[in-house]
């Protein structure tokens, strides 16, 4: 699987937050759902170009 997220960005961004390990894991997979469905929805709609609006 590739790796969607930069790690110490989410926790820069997390501030004083912990982060438990399996967090990372799970935040990147659903990354990747994300991709897939606006990939799908460009090309439900004949665009090879993905869109903000796709998300």
């Amino acid at each position: 699987m590739a790796d969607f997220i930069v790690k110490s960005a989410v926790k820069n961004r997390l501030d004083d937050q912990n982060v438990a390990a399996d967090f990372y894991e799970a935040l990147d997979e659903e990354v990747a759902e994300l991709l897939e469905d606006a990939t799908q929805r460009a090309e439900d709609n004949d665009r090879k170009t993905v869109q903000a609006r796709d998300l």
